[in-house]
């Protein structure tokens, strides 16, 4: 068996320049996000896993237990999950960059919740928590191992693409994530 399987995909740069003028849709009744002030690595493993787990999400499950506490640790980073009903139902992470803009570094639902109409809810919710910082900036990226409905939301929110570029990932055959059947190998 390979050390390592190459994914080939094309990632997409985004970016927000303003925050949205209109109306932020409203998260349903029995469900909320609640930013986190210091997680787990435990629970964090488990937001990133569940969430990523069909999509190729490879990097944060190759870093160290010490790595991860120091990231999530940084004041520069926050974690916001969302819950249904009191169970985690997804996550996103803000990164503050020194030029002023946030990243949003991961979203993501859980697969119970996929198709239950909170995704572009949550999202909005983690651009107007962004925006509330006012920064110069929003970015995030997505890529072709992502959930086909990422593309179209960013998009939605008010993101524009800014650039392409073709990557081969070398994930650790250790890993054994599900890779979807769309993409090429490297």
């Amino acid at each position: 068996m390979p050390d390592t399987i190459p994914v080939t995909v094309e990632v997409t740069f985004l970016r927000m320049e303003a925050p949205p003028a209109d109306p932020a849709p409203p998260l349903p009744d029995g469900v909320g996000v609640l930013r986190l002030p210091r997680p787990t690595v435990g629970f964090y493993r488990y937001l990133y896993d569940t969430v990523g787990r069909d999509y190729c999400w490879w990097l944060r499950r190759t870093v160290s237990d010490g790595r991860l506490g120091r990231i999530l640790a940084d004041p520069a980073v926050s974690i916001h999950v969302l819950y249904r009903d009191g169970e985690p139902a997804g996550f996103y992470e803000l990164e503050r960059r020194p030029d002023r803009t946030i990243n949003l570094g991961y979203f993501g639902l859980m697969p119970h919740v996929i198709g239950a109409g909170l995704g572009r809810p949550f999202l909005r919710d983690a651009v107007d928590t962004a925006w509330a910082e006012r920064p110069d900036g929003l970015t995030v990226n997505t890529c072709t191992a992502d959930h086909p409905r990422a593309m179209p939301n960013y998009l939605a929110a008010g993101f524009t693409v800014t650039r392409r570029v073709r990557e081969e990932w070398p994930i650790p055959a250790e890993l054994d994530l599900r890779l979807p059947a769309s993409l090429p190998p490297g």
